[in-house]
């Protein structure tokens, strides 16, 4: 003879509540044919669920063996007794247990789903268990849109859908009323003689003898077992259970669980959004604060660079001087820079003097700076003239009484649309010809404006304007900038030599673009720092929102562990679910975070865009997801099937 589809031998249960022990049932021994129709019953604490979770795999004895098709599954894991569960068994329950927002067809493919089968096999099959049941026309209804007789059916097609060999029925008819109990008990009946071993739990005498065999428990000890009729032919569900078992036994793919989850997050939409406000904020503001800070470090370094490349700025350094022979003091002066012109490496020196002086061009006067240079100026800043010409050799040797204006003197002297060129200005009482404009340079490394200047010939400035030969500073540039260290060195032992003293500092540029660099890459730092806050307090409420998701679908969780879903099924799932709120929310957060830059930009602030810090901004929104998101995932994967089934 073939062995029982199950056996159990001494099975007992205990429970313990602290150090309370409870045993709820007392070395229970029964088999059970393949194709049998049996009832179990008993009153209510009789043991009769504790009972059914035990065969259905959904809770595990505390001692005795329990045999399923000759196999032992004491010693099975959890996702071992998953692909059980999945292939094996079919659950009806009192309260249907359907997943509240999926439709009829959704909650009939759960099983399918854990077992790996493709998306448009388990709708086929789904829709034709659906039609069989006479609810062809309720595919797409909600559980709340369907009465409590078809909520049963579509629990019954659900435990049909991997094709359900032994049907486990709990109080299947508790919930309906008469009529529907009945046509319940003519479909379990009609299963039966199908193949379906079918086991059913009640308190009801009268569904109870509707069973070819009953069961009767007390207490947790079966006090009476007797058959009626013999069993029905159980091939017919073997073979279809064991073509549906040969699925991946896995989630189909990760689609099915972004579905899941969207279908999840809907259904408590407002407390989705508020979590999604939390995330928005923290990557809108690291994307928009990173785009200010890049921008306002591009727009300093873009001055520093406007004043010309691998540039040195000499100039007076009087803290250094300790007095001399005869007490005079040496400083700049416009020889040193035809001797910086001999050291190897230097393309131009460049001395200039300036003084603050007023302009007058007819009644209006107007404070500007007036700079005594030399022709190579121009190169030297790379600052080209917009209109005439610049000071050449001849205006030096005959100290000329010439001048270039910058563009803001321009303006200010000159109404729109008068040409300046050949005109006099009065440089502090002294008549000068405009020779030339400058273009437009802007505002320099300290804020200050370029364009509000005169320039003069040097020799011009010395005897005329400003009474003396020293000059402010002396502006050299280099031919190799890889040299610059080496070139400012050896010009700085050279004014010592010439001098006598150390007197003089030498600004290197490139070492003030470094240093600013350094300083705005902290500052980015810094506020990228700040951001970041918001977008952990918005961690935060994603792993809120996930706690209280577990919480409240724990039932679900259970349904899915009872049509076969593994730890990492679940896990995966409610995982997908933290990280679905914070892709959107990234998403969305960028978006916002580059409009925000857009409209400063607009407003005048120097904004600069570039795809790191919105990689970066994404990446980490996703990253919060996965690690306040893992916790809950854990603990709603860790659940045990029969607890978050008997949850409220």
């Amino acid at each position: 003879m073939a062995s029982p589809v199950v056996s159990l031998k001494d099975i007992t249960k205990t429970y313990h509540n602290g150090d309370i022990a409870v045993e709820v049932l007392h070395g229970i021994s029964l088999d059970i044919e393949a194709g049998e129709f049996v009832a179990i019953i008993g009153q209510s604490g009789s043991g009769k669920s504790t009972l059914m979770n035990i065969l259905g795999c959904l809770d595990q004895p505390t001692s005795g063996d329990y045999l399923l098709d000759g196999e032992h599954v004491s010693g099975f894991t959890a996702d071992a007794l998953a692909a059980l569960r999945r292939r094996t068994f079919g659950f009806v329950f009192q309260n249907y247990n359907l997943i509240p927002t999926a439709s009829a067809q959704e909650n009939v493919e759960v099983p399918a789903v854990y077992a790996g089968l493709s998306l448009r096999d388990r709708q086929e099959r789904a829709e034709t268990l659906l039609t069989s049941l006479k609810l062809g026309d309720r595919l797409d209804h909600r559980p709340n849109q369907l009465s409590g007789g078809q909520q049963q059916r579509v629990s019954i097609a659900r435990a049909l859908m991997n094709g359900g060999r032994i049907i486990l029925a709990d109080e299947p008819t508790g919930a309906l009323d008469s009529q529907s109990g009945e046509d319940v008990m003519a479909l379990l009946r009609k299963m039966n003689e199908d193949g379906h071993t079918i086991i059913v739990i009640t308190h009801s005498r009268e569904i109870a003898e509707q069973a070819d065999r009953l069961i009767e428990l007390r207490d947790g000890r079966i006090i009476s077992d007797r058959t009626k009729k013999g069993r029905s032919n159980p091939e017919a569900a073997g073979v279809l259970a064991r073509q549906m078992g040969e699925g991946a036994a896995a989630l189909a793919d990760v689609s099915e669980a972004v579905k899941m989850a969207v279908r999840a997050l809907r259904a408590n939409l407002f407390r989705t959004i508020l979590t999604l406000l939390g995330i928005v904020i923290g990557v809108g503001s690291v994307v928009a604060m990173l785009a200010i800070g890049t921008g306002a470090q591009n727009s300093v370094l873009d001055r520093i660079s406007s004043m010309g490349s691998n540039l040195l700025i000499v100039r007076p350094n009087m803290a250094n001087f300790r007095g001399g022979e005869g007490g005079s003091i040496v400083s700049l002066v416009p020889a040193d820079a035809d001797a910086i012109l001999e050291v190897p490496n230097v393309a131009f020196a460049v001395p200039e003097m300036t003084s603050t002086v007023t302009v007058r061009y007819g009644n209006i006067d107007y404070q500007t700076t007036v700079n005594g240079t030399v022709p190579q100026f121009t190169e030297a800043k790379s600052w080209k003239v917009g209109a005439g010409e610049f000071i050449n050799p001849r205006d030096m040797s005959t100290y000329a009484p010439v001048a270039v204006l910058g563009q803001t003197v321009a303006k200010k002297l000159f109404a729109d649309g008068e040409s300046p060129l050949g005109k006099y200005v009065l440089v502090s009482k002294i008549p000068f010809q405009i020779i030339g404009v400058m273009s437009e340079m802007g505002a320099g490394p300290g804020g200050n404006d370029q364009d509000d200047t005169v320039l003069i010939p040097l020799t011009t400035g010395s005897n005329r304007l400003f009474g003396q030969r020293n000059v402010r500073t002396i502006t050299v540039q280099v031919e190799d900038g890889s040299a610059i260290d080496a070139t400012q060195t050896a010009i700085q032992g050279l004014l010592d030599q010439r001098h006598k003293r150390e007197d003089t500092q030498i600004v290197n540029m490139a070492s003030i673009r470094e240093a600013v660099t350094e300083t705005s890459n902290t500052l980015k730092l810094f506020l990228a720092a700040v951001a970041a806050i918001s977008l952990l307090v918005g961690g935060i409420g994603v792993m809120n929102i996930m706690l209280v998701s577990v919480s409240e679908r724990t039932r679900e969780i259970g349904v899915r562990m009872a049509t076969g879903a593994r730890q990492r099924d679940i896990l995966l799932q409610f995982l997908i679910e933290a990280l679905v709120v914070s892709a959107v929310g990234g998403a969305i957060g960028v978006v916002a975070g580059l409009g925000t830059g857009v409209l400063a930009k607009a407003l005048g602030a120097p904004i600069s865009f570039t795809l790191g810090p919105v990689v970066l901004a994404f990446a980490c929104s996703f990253l919060t997801g996965l690690v306040f998101g893992y916790l809950p995932a854990r603990n709603a994967s860790r659940l045990q099937p029969a607890v978050a089934l008997s949850s409220e």
